[in-house]
């Protein structure tokens, strides 16, 4: 009866760890190309393991000048599951191609497969922001442009 018990805890804590992960935060030792996939990532799977979850993470990867025109967080929310950005949410596969970069600026052709098989092609773009505080030196999305369709997977 104890090792059930034991078991039974140690279930609990792992789900409860698993249920709450954490966001990854910005910080200068990650890459352009790994702020989009950070991203697109977290869009793919909004809901995992709470709902807009991976909102949140996209949010935390916007450049604080973005995140002034498009804030706060609730309206980024309804932004992105809008008409313009809702094919981004729960994705089911997306390929990022590097098409500039230097060290301060690196854009991406990202194509989108959305969850009803259509595909869309964004250019994504991030910069190196050169602020004060923790931000400072970090990569962060200034730009995603509306989505272009290219059709069906079928």
């Amino acid at each position: 009866m104890r090792i059930l018990i034991k078991l039974f805890i140690l279930v609990f804590f792992l789900k409860t760890t698993i249920l709450y992960a954490d966001i990854i935060k910005p910080n200068n030792g990650i890459e352009p190309y790994q702020v989009v996939k950070i991203q697109l990532r977290g869009l793919m799977e909004n809901d995992k393991p709470k709902i807009d979850i991976g909102i949140e993470q996209t949010w935390e990867f916007a450049h604080p000048e973005n995140q002034k025109y498009t804030g706060p967080l609730e309206n980024f929310k309804s932004m992105i599951k809008g008409e313009s950005f809702s094919m981004l949410i729960n994705h089911l596969d997306h390929k990022v191609v590097e098409v500039y970069s230097d060290d301060k600026v690196a854009t991406f052709e990202v194509t989108v497969l959305d969850k009803d098989k259509n595909y869309y092609k964004f250019k994504w773009q991030v910069e190196k922001y050169l602020g004060d505080g923790p931000l400072n030196n970090c990569w962060l999305t200034t730009g995603v442009s509306n989505p272009v369709s290219t059709g069906s997977s079928i």
